[in-house]
């Protein structure tokens, strides 16, 4: 999933991101609340993780204005403010859940997946994914072959969870780069092929259908 964190505070931006992506996320960093607001409206966020205090907009406004625009994107509000009437207020603006400045990394974490885990939940859309004898929780992240369980990477069950979320549908290499990596990965693209080369050794040659000049289709064996 892909995870946009839009915070002034450099080093502490930079460090969530570093935990985040070895969490597993892909994770893009702003520190301007109108770049914020800019990168986040475009719509291809699982989650924002928004601090209140920013130049340009503040995290209030950036909240507010995304869903006056009917965008209902996750936000997780951060701020060194600590009191009532300003927990209140940014939950009145719409953000889904508020933490205060100095927290825990590890809480950090637990608020992001919940809240990850409730946005399915409303949606409707279960965590369990089974096409013909593959089965993927994408909530315990764990892959089943029939009866037996395939021990996967972050990254190879990143790329798997693309493809099953969309199954049947053709997934191109620049969405599974986007969404696994990020937008400003400057590596070789390629690393999407090395990708599903391990995955179809894994769980079957057949499983993973290459659609020429398109992207990758996941099918039923």
């Amino acid at each position: 999933m892909r995870l946009l964190i839009v915070e002034d505070e450099k080093r502490l931006a930079l460090s969530l991101a570093k935990g985040l992506t070895a969490e597993g996320f892909a994770v893009d960093v702003v520190h301007d609340g109108l770049e914020g607001l800019h990168q986040a409206a475009d719509g291809s966020y699982d989650l924002v993780i928004l601090d209140i205090m920013l130049p340009g907009m503040n995290g209030y406004r950036v909240c507010s204005t995304l869903r006056s625009a009917g965008h209902d994107v996750p936000i997780l509000m951060l701020t060194a403010k600590d009191g009532e009437y300003d927990e209140a207020e940014g939950l009145d603006t719409g953000a889904d859940d508020y933490l205060t400045k100095p927290f825990s990394y590890v809480v950090l974490v637990a608020r992001v997946k919940a809240l990850l885990r409730r946005r399915g939940s409303a949606g409707g859309a279960s965590p369990v994914h089974v096409l013909g004898d593959l089965k993927v929780d994408t909530a315990a992240r764990r892959v089943f072959l029939g009866e037996d369980e395939i021990a996967l990477t972050t990254k190879e069950f990143a790329v798997l969870e693309q493809l099953v979320v969309r199954a049947g549908e053709v997934v191109s290499k620049a969405e599974i780069l986007e969404h696994v990596w990020d937008f400003a990965y400057e590596g070789d693209p390629n690393i999407v092929e090395v990708y599903i080369s391990t995955l179809r050794r894994k769980l079957g040659a057949a499983l993973i259908r290459t659609v020429r000049g398109a992207g990758y289709r996941l099918e039923a064996r």
